[in-house]
C-alpha cells in the first residue's frame, strides 16, 4: 500500500476532515468536466481522477510517481479512466490535447512550477480551463508553527504572487478562496433532492483563506458561483467532541509517559550523581597517580644522570685499568728481566766467588811471588762486589715499586671487581 507521508491523501489512511478537504477541489472541478476530456497532473492515490470520471468524456491520472500509480490503477478502474506515470514539466500528450486540466495541491512541489503552467497552456484547448489549488503561504506558516516550513514544498505562493503568475500565461483568471466553515445542516429525516443553501454575504480577506483555488483560460468565463460542499460526516460538534476526547485521552497518554519520564529522570539523576562522585574519586585517583608518575620519571631522570656518571666513571676506571694494566705488564717484564739478570749475576757471582776462593789458595800458596798478581786479583774481586751491590739495590728499588703498586688502591679495586692482572 503507498505510505501517507502527509503530502499525498489515501482514502482510510488519513482523518475524514483532512480527506474532505482534498475531495472537495475534485467536487467543484467535477462540475466543469461533464463530457470533456479531462487531466488530473498530480493525480495522487487516484480518487479525484475517479470522481471526475463520474461525468467526463474521459479522465488521465497523471502522477511522477510509480507508487502512486499502482495505486490507482489497481483501486479505481472505470472505461473511461486510466493512469499514467510522466513528469509534470513535460507532459506526454499532443496540443490542445484535454477541455479541462486540473492541478490540485502540485505547483508547490515543482522546482519549474513556470514550465509547468507552459506546458498545460500547450495541452489545453482553446476553450478549455485549468483549475489549480495551493495553500496560502501566510496561512499555512502560521498554522505549521514550530514544525516550520513543509520540507516537501519548493515554492509557497500568496494571493496576488499566484494570480500575477497565472495571468502571465492565461488571460482570464478566477480566483476561489477554499476554507473550513462552519456551519448548521438541517436534513431531512427521507432522502430529498432539493438543497438550499445561504452563504453569508461578508467579503473573506484572501490573507486569512486556507488555500487558493484558481479557474484559468483562454477565453472569458460566465458564472463565478460560491460552491459549497458539506460531507456525509459533517455534524461538527460530534466530530470536535470525538477530536477532543481523542486528544483527551492522546493528553492523559502523555501525562502518564511525562510522568514515567520523570521517574525515570530521576532515577537517572541518582545515576549521573552515583557517576558523578564515582568520577570525582577516579579523577583524584588519576591526579594522585600522575603525581606519582612524575615523581617516578623523575627519579628515572635522577638515575639515569647517576648511571650516565657511572658510566662515564666506569669509562674512565677502564682506561686507568688498562694503563695500569699495561704498566705492570711492563713492569712484569722488566721484573722478569731483571729476575733472569739476577740469576745470571747470582751464577756469575758464584763463580766469582768460586774464583775468589781458587785465587785465595793460590795466594796463599804463592804469596811470595805472587803479591802481584794477589793485588790485581783483590781489585778484581772489590769491583765485583761493587757491581753486586749496585744490582742487589736496584733489584730492592724494584721490589719496593712491586709492593707500592700492589698496595694501589686502583689495584685493590681491580681485584674487587675482577679486572686487572694478576700479580
Amino acid at each position: 500500500m503507498t505510505e501517507f507521508t502527509g503530502e499525498r491523501a489515501i482514502p482510510g489512511e488519513i482523518d475524514a476532515d483532512l480527506l474532505n478537504e482534498h475531495f472537495a477541489r475534485y467536487l467543484f472541478a467535477a462540475r466543469l468536466a461533464r463530457g470533456k476530456r479531462v487531466l488530473d497532473a498530480g493525480c495522487g492515490a487516484g480518487y479525484g481522477s475517479a470522481e471526475l470520471a463520474l461525468t467526463a468524456q474521459s479522465v488521465a491520472g497523471l502522477d511522477c510517481a510509480p507508487e502512486a500509480v499502482a495505486f490507482a490503477s489497481a483501486h479505481y478502474q472505470l472505461p473511461n479512466l486510466f493512469f499514467e506515470q510522466a513528469s509534470c514539466a513535460a507532459l506526454p500528450h499532443p496540443a490542445g490535447a484535454f477541455d479541462l486540466v486540473v492541478a490540485f495541491e502540485v505547483i508547490e512541489h515543482l522546482e519549474d512550477w513556470r514550465g509547468f503552467l507552459l506546458e498545460v497552456r500547450r495541452v489545453l484547448a482553446p476553450t478549455g480551463q485549468f483549475i489549480v489549488s495551493t495553500p496560502n503561504k501566510l496561512y499555512y506558516a502560521e498554522s505549521r508553527g514550530a514544525a516550520g516550513a513543509n520540507p516537501f514544498h519548493v515554492h509557497e505562493f500568496e494571493f496576488e504572487e499566484l494570480r500575477a503568475e497565472l495571468t502571465r500565461v492565461f488571460p482570464h483568471v478566477s480566483m476561489f478562496l477554499e476554507n473550513h466553515v462552519e456551519g448548521l445542516a438541517f436534513q431531512p429525516d427521507e432522502p430529498d433532492s432539493t438543497v438550499e443553501v445561504r452563504v453569508d454575504a461578508n467579503r473573506t480577506a484572501a490573507a486569512d483563506a486556507h488555500f487558493f483555488v484558481a479557474v484559468c483560460a483562454h477565453r472569458t468565463q460566465v458564472g463565478n458561483p460560491t460552491f459549497v460542499y458539506v460531507p456525509a460526516a459533517a455534524n461538527l460538534l460530534r466530530e470536535r467532541q470525538r477530536h477532543i476526547a481523542l486528544l483527551e485521552h492522546e493528553v492523559s497518554t502523555k501525562d502518564e509517559w511525562l510522568a514515567e519520564s520523570e521517574r525515570q529522570r530521576g532515577k537517572l539523576q541518582e545515576a549521573l550523581t552515583g557517576q558523578a562522585v564515582e568520577l570525582e574519586r577516579s579523577n583524584r585517583w588519576a591526579e594522585d597517580l600522575n603525581r606519582e608518575v612524575a615523581e617516578r620519571r623523575a627519579t628515572v631522570t635522577q638515575l639515569q644522570g647517576e648511571l650516565e656518571r657511572s658510566n662515564r666513571w666506569a669509562e674512565d676506571l677502564n682506561r686507568e685499568v688498562e694503563e695500569r694494566r699495561a704498566a705492570v705488564t711492563q713492569l712484569q717484564g722488566e721484573l722478569e728481566r731483571s729476575n733472569q739478570w739476577a740469576e745470571a749475576l747470582n751464577r756469575e757471582v758464584e763463580k766469582t766467588r768460586a774464583r775468589i776462593l781458587e785465587l785465595q789458595a793460590e795466594l796463599s800458596g804463592e804469596q811470595e811471588s805472587g803479591r802481584g798478581v794477589a793485588e790485581g786479583y783483590r781489585a778484581k774481586v772489590a769491583e765485583l762486589e761493587a757491581e753486586l751491590a749496585r744490582r742487589a739495590a736496584w733489584a730492592k728499588g724494584l721490589e719496593e715499586q712491586l709492593a707500592t703498586y700492589r698496595s694501589s688502591a686502583w689495584v685493590k679495586l681491580g681485584r674487587k671487581i675482577r679486572m686487572g692482572p694478576a700479580i
